[in-house]
């Protein structure tokens, strides 16, 4: 069935249309009446010399696609659903050494390896210091004098601060992946005015950064996991280069989607304030798969269809492009009830918030719920009064869901 509530010409990776909103409501009419839908894409908008891509819209979609890597390839055009449309072909190629862009079986090689520093005893030996950090910052923030941007006094650190103790790079320079991190997605926002090569740039300076921690323990082995991930390399460990970029990625996954994460569930218990009353009161653990299912930080990513294959009702050629829309996969009537309500208590919550399954699950997936539980339970604790000042100032980008200023204040 066509969809005819979707205008002509409607792109949901037209990074204007994200910098208003997420389009919820499109998204759950193609659901409802075309859950697979060719999106056409004039001249070179993405950057992949293609003429679109397909939407998938339902979660039963959505995780078979992600489930599935012999059909749906993360390596042949990256998941990155939207570049700019002047990126050159080996930018994009070049992508291809970071693991979310991989394919088993290079994909299964490199996650067995990095996965040794998101054990659950490695998680767990972070808790108590992580604990520590997110009081210290939310009370720093409550000593700022009147109103304050939310995102970078409080959402933005605990996220920096846990990659920091978490691959051991010092405290003092996690303002360096801040900005990398920030410059390397900002690439569609003209506020940042982040050119791609600015972008490039920071990204080679990033892995660089990486590059010289590598070759350092690999000179002077610590106790730490940067030590227990490369320091011997013919025994199944990183080399250099896949660390630089191991970094990279986590610098992203890692910090910019928990960011986000924290900030829309601020935002939501803001303009919620009976779930804040009662997060306050009972603080329930269930609290932080829901602010993961109702920000969805990262709205799209893409694969590419290896063969024909039949998706949806619909026959996918070879080499066409894949749309995941997991915010649509986490409004799904059918797996959600009263899916647009935020609703911290929500049990079960099969959301998609960490990826739809399969080999590219949020490798950081318990470290991120610890970050979200330890900064909601540190601002219930000190700054129970919060309340918002402005309106969001969301990011400008064809697949993050990205917030970069929330003005609250401490009463």
């Amino acid at each position: 069935m066509h969809c005819p509530a979707l205008p002509d010409g409607f792109d949901f990776t037209d990074p204007d249309l994200l910098q208003h909103r997420v389009p919820l409501p499109e998204l759950a009419e193609l659901r409802r009446a075309e859950p697979v839908r060719w999106i056409p894409q004039s001249g070179n908008v993405a950057g992949f010399q293609d003429e679109g891509y397909w939407a998938v819209t339902r979660h039963a979609d959505v995780r078979y696609v992600s489930t599935h890597p012999e059909l749906f390839s993360s390596t042949v055009n990256t998941a990155i659903i939207r570049f700019n449309e002047h990126i050159r072909r080996d930018s994009i190629d070049a992508q291809r050494l970071i693991l979310l862009n991989m394919d088993p079986p290079e994909h299964t090689r490199v996650r067995q390896i990095v996965q040794r520093g998101f054990t659950p005893r490695s998680i767990r030996a972070l808790e108590q210091r992580l604990r520590d950090r997110a009081a210290g910052i939310v009370a720093a923030a409550r000593e700022l004098d009147g109103p304050f941007d939310f995102v970078t006094s409080v959402a933005c650190e605990l996220p920096l601060q846990a990659i920091a103790e978490l691959i051991g790079i010092p405290q003092g320079d996690r303002t360096k992946i801040f900005d990398w991190s920030n410059k390397m997605i900002a690439y569609d926002d003209p506020e940042y005015a982040i050119t791609e090569e600015v972008g490039a740039q920071s990204a080679a300076e990033l892995i660089s950064y990486a590059m010289t921690m590598a070759a350092d323990r690999k000179q002077c082995p610590a106790h730490d996991i940067v030590s227990t991930l490369v320091a011997a390399e013919d025994q199944g460990n990183l080399n250099s280069d896949e660390f630089g970029f191991f970094v990279l990625m986590l610098a992203v996954a890692g910090n910019e989607t928990t960011r986000n994460a924290i900030t829309h569930g601020m935002h939501a218990f803001l303009t919620h304030p009976e779930q804040w009353e009662l997060y306050k009161r009972e603080r329930p653990s269930t609290a932080a798969e829901e602010i993961v299912r109702w920000a969805t930080p990262v709205f799209a990513f893409q694969r590419t269809a290896t063969q024909d294959t039949e998706l949806g009702g619909r026959i996918i050629r070879k080499g066409e492009r894949v749309g995941l829309f997991y915010a649509s996969a986490n409004h799904d009537p059918e797996v959600f009830e009263r899916p647009d309500a935020f609703d911290v208590t929500r049990d079960p919550n099969p959301h998609l918030g960490f990826g739809g399954g399969g080999p590219h699950f949020c490798l950081g997936k318990s470290l991120a719920v610890l970050e979200i539980d330890l900064i909601f339970n540190a601002i219930a604790d000190a700054m129970p009064g919060l309340r918002l000042v402005g309106d969001p100032r969301r990011l400008r980008s064809a697949w993050i869901n990205g917030v970069k200023e929330l003005r609250v204040a401490a009463e």
